[in-house]
């Protein structure tokens, strides 16, 4: 998605509960009728291992002839990573991509050097109406690798490890976690799962990561004294073992990795560990040097005052 994160979520640290560090809690954004929650950047955690932005998109009903358009965007030094729960999102990029995304698969672009992207709701699913509801997270790449050339690679759902875990459902959709590896290609170690606890259930969160943290998509869970619900995000303390205990059924993101190589400084859609580079992103994309999208080129967003 577009957006100039800013970085000032709620978040509370856990003196009485030792497995965690911080809580933090969703802000509702609104992006042009289409709301979303956002988490990551936080001023108490810009990050998340190389997780640098966390948005929950939905859960949203858009009726006949409405949908979501997210005009062609750029992005530099980061890669966007879309996972959907209900619905569909078709992704064109600079690179002649051009994919719908559907519940259960993986869109991985990595932007490196430059890249330009649009989501839309296809044109099927406007006009008989659509739920929506997804994640999209932004990975802040080393910096051997910010100035990668572009990728983008489409995962549907059946290529992704499924697993159980005392009696969970468990999807690792990015890294490695629960000793399973995703086929995603990442650029630092890191794990990304999406798992579904039946009411009662008891997770124990992957220990091999120094940071990690769960986000509650739906339904509500409880680590140690603290009751966290959907749209809250637990930052675990590193080193501590931790598990999650679903009061009711519920659904959890984790996330997590090694800490980034150094500094990263956020514009826009731009991340890199120069501030000379995002200035240099900005002149490019206001004066028309980043690549066009094909099918998609009538429309821009325009570099934020």
């Amino acid at each position: 998605m577009s957006v100039l994160p800013d970085a000032e979520p709620a978040w509370a640290p856990c003196p009485a509960t030792p497995q965690l560090a911080a809580v933090i809690d969703a802000r509702p954004r609104d992006l042009g009728g289409f709301k979303v929650g956002r988490v990551l950047p936080s001023t108490v955690r810009r990050l998340i291992g190389p997780f640098i932005f966390f948005d929950h998109m939905g859960p949203a009903d858009f009726p006949s002839g409405r949908g979501i358009d997210v005009r062609p965007h750029p992005h530099i030094g980061l890669a966007t990573v879309t996972y959907l729960f209900e619905g569909e999102i078709v992704h064109r990029d600079s690179l002649g991509s051009n994919q719908p995304i559907r519940p259960g698969d993986v869109n991985w672009m990595t932007a490196g050097r430059g890249i330009v992207h649009s989501e839309r709701t296809g044109a099927e699913l406007r006009q008989t109406g659509s739920r929506l509801d997804g994640l999209q997270l932004w990975v802040a790449l080393p910096r051997r690798h910010e100035e990668t050339e572009p990728e983008f690679h489409h995962h549907p759902a059946r290529t992704l490890p499924a697993l159980e875990v005392a009696g969970i459902r468990v999807r690792v959709l990015a890294g490695n976690a629960f000793g399973e590896s995703s086929p995603v290609r990442t650029f630092s170690p890191l794990f990304y799962v999406d798992a579904a606890l039946p009411a009662g259930s008891e997770l124990p969160l992957p220990d091999e990561h120094e940071e990690r943290a769960a986000y509650i998509v739906s339904g509500a869970v409880q680590c140690g004294n603290e009751r966290a619900e959907s749209g809250r995000m637990l930052v675990f303390a590193p080193g501590v073992p931790a598990t999650l205990r679903a009061i009711g059924e519920a659904r959890v993101a984790l996330v997590g990795g090694a800490p980034i190589d150094g500094e990263r400084h956020i514009f826009w859609n731009f991340v890199s560990s120069s501030r000379e580079r995002l200035e240099q992103a900005k002149r490019d994309w206001r004066e028309g040097r980043f690549p066009k999208v094909p099918g998609d080129d009538r429309e821009f967003i325009p570099l934020p005052d």
